[in-house]
């Protein structure tokens, strides 16, 4: 289906980028998934062709291009051309932007020039053993020592977290409130920070992911972003267009998927005849290209808007999860396709599946997301209880505080 989502400039750029990624990265993603990590010069050679932080003006590194669609024609060469362990978008897209709208112009003059030539590798510390999508539930505690925060806790599965160089941890600064959440830049070399090792994966073997341990790290004032109260507030700023990512790659994922599948059944036979000229492959075929499209369609839309400035987080939930669920969908018979083949870890789709499987978890899992969907309908069990108690006791009923679900970094 012809996409009007781009204009020339995109499409220009689009073959700067393939041929980035086809010469500097795909060559050496065997290599990487074996190691278990990508090697640091990626994230400079990305910056050398900027490719990092487009958003970021000229005299911070960047090349002040807002425009979502220049990532996502990343997004979806990185599918074909890329390593699906190069969180190349992550680094720019995820985490950059924490630094770009709350960091103080010092920060930002400090941080966003390493980064966007990829000397500094980003990541973001949110999750915990006790805390996933439930942000409001975070037992990191930061505390103020007047000249410094002291800061404390622990943080796992975090992508970037071997290469990584500075970290947005999300901490707990005021005790008795769920949502009293602090955001602090943490350096490589603070005293007191420690690495775990590089954690063994289903999929993504090639994105390094660890366990992070802050042991009293002396957090200094200019290393925290925005108010250190609000914290959960700033987290909820950056949701839509972390679910929009996440839609993007998903989506191109499965037409990438499609792609390799629909070539290997025109090449491989069974029974003396192509597997495409069965009529189950056909149907099936048929079926998955008019998801994808539909799919294609409903994310395109969804970039436009956020370009507008208007896409809310719950229509990104609803991009998120139709994309990764039906990413799923699409791997699961793009096996099935290829037969035993699909099996073997050397073809691409062997791949392409076990690495989809985290899509519907993390940031904010299918389940999550169909949570929030339910509320933005009217159907929140929340406010019909405050409802039917404001009814029994003739007035209004206290508020209960109650942690919203979110998707994490």
């Amino acid at each position: 289906m012809a996409r009007r989502i781009f204009d020339m400039e995109h499409e220009m750029f689009r073959d700067s980028v393939r041929a980035f990624l086809a010469n500097e990265i795909k060559p050496h993603r065997d290599r990487w998934h074996d190691q278990g990590i990508v090697d640091r010069w990626a994230f400079e050679k990305a910056g050398e062709h900027g490719l990092l932080m487009m958003w970021a003006d000229e005299q911070h590194g960047g090349q002040g291009l807002e425009d979502f669609r220049y990532e996502q024609v990343f997004i979806e060469e990185a599918a074909r051309h890329g390593d699906p362990g190069f969180y190349a978008t992550l680094h720019s897209r995820l985490v950059g932007p924490y630094i770009g709208k709350l960091g103080t112009d010092a920060q930002k003059a400090r941080f966003l020039p390493d980064m966007a030539a990829g000397r500094s590798i980003l990541g973001v510390a949110m999750t915990e053993p006790g805390a996933g999508s439930d942000v409001a539930g975070i037992r990191s505690r930061a505390e103020d020592r007047g000249d410094h925060w002291l800061l404390n806790g622990s943080k796992t599965y975090i992508s970037n977290g071997i290469n990584g160089d500075v970290f947005v941890v999300a901490a707990r600064t005021v005790p008795d409130k769920p949502h009293g959440l602090g955001l602090f830049l943490v350096e490589r070399g603070m005293e007191g920070f420690e690495r775990g090792r590089n954690l063994k994966k289903m999929g993504l073997k090639s994105q390094d992911t660890a366990e992070l341990f802050f042991n009293d790290v002396r957090i200094p004032k200019e290393n925290v972003l925005g108010d250190p109260t609000r914290g959960f507030y700033y987290l909820m700023q950056f949701l839509a267009e972390e679910r929009l990512i996440g839609a993007c790659q998903y989506v191109a994922a499965a037409e990438h998927a499609l792609e390799i599948t629909l070539e290997y059944v025109q090449e491989r036979k069974a029974f003396g005849q192509r597997i495409a000229d069965f009529q189950n492959t056909r149907f099936k075929l048929a079926d998955l290209r008019t998801q994808i499209d539909v799919a294609q369609a409903f994310v395109d839309q969804c970039v436009i808007e956020h370009n507008e400035g208007k896409l809310t987080a719950e229509t990104a939930a609803r991009a998120k999860l139709f994309t990764s669920e039906l990413e799923g969908r699409v791997v699961d018979e793009c096996v099935q396709l290829h037969g035993g083949a699909g099996y073997m870890d050397e073809y691409e789709i062997s791949r392409l599946f076990v690495n989809a499987r985290i899509s519907r978890i993390y940031a904010g899992s299918s389940e999550i997301m169909r949570e929030i969907i339910a509320r933005s309908m009217g159907l929140d069990p929340r406010k019909r209880e405050r409802g039917d108690r404001r009814d029994a006791s003739g007035g209004e009923a206290p508020a209960r505080s109650a942690s919203r679900p979110t998707g994490t970094g």
